[in-house]
């Protein structure tokens, strides 16, 4: 079962790309979730400490899934099935099944040479399967997934990884123009620029490390152009010209002479990445 996650700070245009991975995944028997956030919200909700007291809050991650549910083709039928496997989980969580010192059930812990396995982190992972179990293939976007790449590697190890860069003067145009209950939405241009470099530092410090054959990067702009879709294509195993060729830029290209200095750093690095794994 591959898993493609699809990256990127807020306001890259990476909703609209999920929305044509959707489209594209689901002609193909598979399916891609749009802000399905799932290996977001389990690690943050799955301690070890609530598992050695037979606790699992599949309270609270339903509640967030359904707070703004995912969108996508086959959106509700997948939110469906995650309500079944996370009740699962907290029956199994209070018998016991995923407390390190408990009894192991067939969806417990895993365990590698004879030495048990992080029981949070076993059962992230297990759930993650089960969820995505009915398709040969699925992906996922969420934004928040940079923040916490190495949770979410854990949670899907196998994951190959889209990150899509847009300039941060557009995506801060966007960010000021955003509207409704938004609490963290920066309020100047140097907050959001600022907000864009942070957003993707934790991709600059593990993306090096992993298998490159796993990790695209491609440009906003390269990608409404059209200039991005073989390599995308390639990379997701779609021919996905057909999705792909409605998306446009919003914006004219600002350039970049007035990026703050450490946001420009970011940014040129960004760069750097798309031409490599081009």
């Amino acid at each position: 079962m591959t898993a493609l996650l699809l990256l990127g700070a807020q306001r890259s245009g990476t909703t609209a790309l999920a929305h044509a991975l959707s489209r594209a995944y689901a002609d193909a028997g598979g399916i891609f979730t749009v802000n399905g956030k799932l290996p977001y919200l389990l690690p943050r909700w799955t301690t070890a400490a609530d598992l050695a007291g037979r606790h699992f809050r599949a309270d609270e991650i339903a509640h967030a899934l359904r707070r703004r549910p995912p969108a996508g083709e086959g959106a509700d039928r997948w939110l469906k099935g995650v309500d079944d496997v996370l009740r699962d989980a907290a029956a199994a969580a209070a018998r016991g099944a995923h407390d390190a010192h408990g009894a192991d059930d067939a969806h417990g812990p895993a365990h590698a040479h004879g030495a048990p396995a992080d029981p949070a982190a076993a059962l992230v992972a297990d759930i993650i399967a089960r969820a995505y179990a009915p398709w040969p293939r699925w992906g996922d976007k969420y934004n928040e997934y940079l923040l916490d790449l190495p949770a979410v590697l854990s949670a899907v190890p196998d994951a190959r990884l889209v990150l899509l860069v847009r300039n941060p003067l557009e995506a801060a145009a966007s960010q000021l123009e955003w509207t409704g209950d938004r609490p963290w939405r920066p309020r100047t241009v140097e907050d959001a620029c600022a907000k864009w470099a942070a957003w993707h530092r934790p991709w600059l410090e593990t993306a090096p490390g992993l298998d490159p054959d796993r990790v695209l990067v491609i440009g906003y702009r390269a990608l409404c152009e059209g200039r991005a879709t073989g390599r995308l294509s390639a990379f997701c195993d779609l021919d996905l010209e057909p999705y792909v060729t409605g998306l446009r830029a919003t914006r004219p290209d600002p350039g970049t002479d007035h990026l703050p200095a450490g946001t420009a750093r970011v940014w040129r690095a960004l760069c750097e990445m798309e031409s490599s794994t081009t």
